[in-house]
C-alpha cells in the first residue's frame, strides 16, 4: 500500500500542478471567482489523476470504465468539498500574511495567501482521495 501511496502522490504532484495552473488562469487572468477557479482546477486535475492512477498506480482492468471513472469523481468531489472547506478555513481564519507581516515588511504576502492556503487544502484532500480510492474506487 505504501508504494501505491507514493504513485499516488507523484500523480498528485502533476495534478497539483495541473489544478494550480488553470486555477491561476481562471482567478488571475481571467478574473473569474476564486471557488469557481478551484473547483474547475481541482476538477480538470482530477480527471487526469483518474486516467493515470487507472494505469500506473492500480493497474485497473476494469472493464466498466464508465463506472470506475464515476467513483473516481464522486469521491474527487467530495474531495473538492473537503478542499474548498478547508480552503475557506485557511485563508480566513489561519492568514499567512497576518503573520508573515510580524516577521517582515513582505506586503505581497496578501497575494499568496490564497495559494498557500490552497496547498494546506490540498495535502488533507489527498488523504481522502487515496484511501477512498484505494478502498471503493479501484477495489471494485
Amino acid at each position: 500500500m505504501f508504494l501505491k501511496f507514493l504513485k499516488f502522490g507523484v500523480i498528485g504532484f502533476t495534478g497539483m500542478l495541473i489544478d494550480f495552473s488553470v486555477t491561476y488562469l481562471l482567478k488571475e487572468k481571467l478574473k473569474l471567482n476564486k471557488y469557481f477557479a478551484n473547483s474547475a482546477g481541482f476538477i480538470i486535475a482530477a480527471s487526469s489523476n483518474y486516467l493515470l492512477n487507472r494505469i500506473w498506480t492500480f493497474h485497473s482492468h476494469n472493464n466498466q470504465i464508465f463506472l470506475e471513472y464515476s467513483g473516481f469523481l464522486i469521491i474527487s468531489t467530495a474531495g473538492l468539498l473537503i478542499n474548498n472547506g478547508f480552503l475557506y478555513l485557511f485563508e480566513k481564519k489561519f492568514s499567512f500574511s497576518k503573520f508573515s507581516k510580524k516577521l517582515v515588511n513582505w506586503n505581497i504576502a496578501e497575494k499568496y495567501d490564497f495559494y498557500f492556503a490552497k496547498l494546506c487544502a490540498i495535502a488533507i484532500t489527498t488523504i481522502w482521495n487515496f484511501f477512498a480510492n484505494y478502498y471503493i474506487t479501484f477495489n471494485l
